[in-house]
């Protein structure tokens, strides 16, 4: 029997901390929204993260572009990756459960295919892919369009706006493709300081902060959404791509959902409905067949 390499027990390693760090953000921002308002939130999220990448690139010793063209379109990516969709969800959590608005941004890979094949054209539709898109979008439907069913609207708007900010990560999923050849961290860092700069004056002109009251739970969770799901899970999620590829972008996704789904249970006693868990099979199945590689033909 052939053992493990210490370096792929490493990296799986990783992969599943990515995964519990992702997951556990939604759990974060329903601890932080509790008490900070969802803009002060995550302005506090992207200037505290994007600061650390800035030391981190300091250590390495590169330094951030100074042509416009860039911070350009560092400035979208901050809004379709940051801006809008961390603002929507944290929003959306102040009605709904952090299990639920992970299960629900699990369609990304779905909505980036759609907008792919929608934007260049270029994106073979395979029946498997078809079938992934429609049960993937069953899946949403099912766990959106049943709390309308039930009467329960207040819940219609925020898990629609999680699916908004699904499509958000999806778009910034495409654009960052501009980004090609660049280190990666330099666009993590650039677009969290311009989603900063961005932020923090809605957050002084709308929230006041200073006149903010927030318990020492919600500070905890602003710090620990900062540094450990947003500045320490950029720098894994770089390296995964650096040595595993594609397995790093898709893979984490799988573990994301239960764990996620799972920290919103265990620790903020969450319960999801049986349309939810049924939801979440749909979405994950969509997404299994939307990324899995199709298994090349032996030659004779």
């Amino acid at each position: 029997m052939i053992k493990e390499r210490p370096a792929v027990r490493a990296d799986f390693a990783l992969l599943v901390l990515l995964a519990a760090l992702w997951g556990g953000s939604y759990s974060f921002i329903k601890v932080g929204v509790a008490t900070i308002p969802p803009i002060t939130l995550i302005a506090g999220r992207t200037l505290i993260a994007g600061l650390l990448l800035l030391a981190l690139l300091g250590w390495r010793g590169i330094s951030l572009p100074s042509d416009a063209a860039t911070w350009r379109r560092f400035l979208v990516q901050a809004c379709l990756n940051s801006v809008l969709p961390f603002t929507l969800i944290a929003w959306a959590e102040l009605r709904i459960d952090a299990g639920l608005a992970v299960i629900l941004n699990a369609t990304t890979p779905i909505f980036t295919f759609l907008l792919t094949l929608v934007a260049s054209r270029h994106e073979a539709v395979t029946g498997r892919k078809a079938m992934g898109v429609l049960c993937g979008l069953f899946g949403t439907c099912l766990i959106v369009g049943m709390e309308a069913l039930n009467g329960t609207g207040d819940a219609v708007w925020p898990q629609l706006a999680v699916v908004l900010a699904t499509v958000c990560y999806a778009a910034a999923a495409i654009f960052g493709k501009r980004f090609a050849g660049m280190d990666p961290m330099l666009p993590a860092a650039g677009s969290l300081i311009c989603g900063a700069a961005l932020l923090l004056p809605v957050s002084l002109m709308v929230d006041r902060p200073w006149n903010l009251q927030p318990s020492a739970a919600s500070l905890a969770a602003l710090l620990a959404l900062s540094i450990f799901s947003t500045a320490l899970a950029f720098v894994i999620y770089f390296r995964l791509v650096a040595v595993l590829g594609s397995v790093g972008v898709t893979a984490q996704g799988y573990l994301r959902v239960p764990i996620g789904a799972a920290i919103g249970v265990l620790l903020l006693g969450e319960t999801l409905a049986s349309t939810a868990w049924a939801g979440l099979a749909c979405v994950l199945a969509g997404v299994i067949a939307m990324t899995l590689p199709a298994r090349r033909v032996a030659a004779a």
